[in-house]
């Protein structure tokens, strides 16, 4: 997330199936929303980036019905987005969002 915030040439980032929030791509492992926040907060300060996947990591905890549904760190990408306005392609499918993330 620190790259992200600081980089001025960074346009693009794939960062799918990557655990960015402690979830592997089976459903098992800790939820935490310390990767997806952090990632936010420098979304909000990033310049350049165009174009972020973060497509398949359990953004709301949930994956193959298992987990605790928690829709904090989506709210906060939500925040961030509202703030930046250089991305134009984000890409958030099978991250099982729900009702409560797509309000954000």
């Amino acid at each position: 997330a620190e790259y992200v915030s600081g980089s001025g040439v960074l346009k693009t980032l794939n960062l799918s199936q990557n655990q960015l929030c402690g979830v592997d791509f089976m459903g098992r492992g800790t939820y935490s929303v310390v990767g997806i926040t952090a990632l936010a907060e420098a979304l909000k300060v990033n310049g350049v980036l165009t174009s972020l996947n973060l497509s398949d990591n359990a953004l709301c905890g949930v994956k193959f019905g298992r987990g605790s549904y928690d829709a904090s760190g989506i709210q906060a990408l939500a925040e961030a987005l509202k703030v930046n306005g250089v991305l134009k392609t984000l890409t958030l499918h099978s991250n099982n969002i729900g009702d409560e993330g797509a309000k954000a």
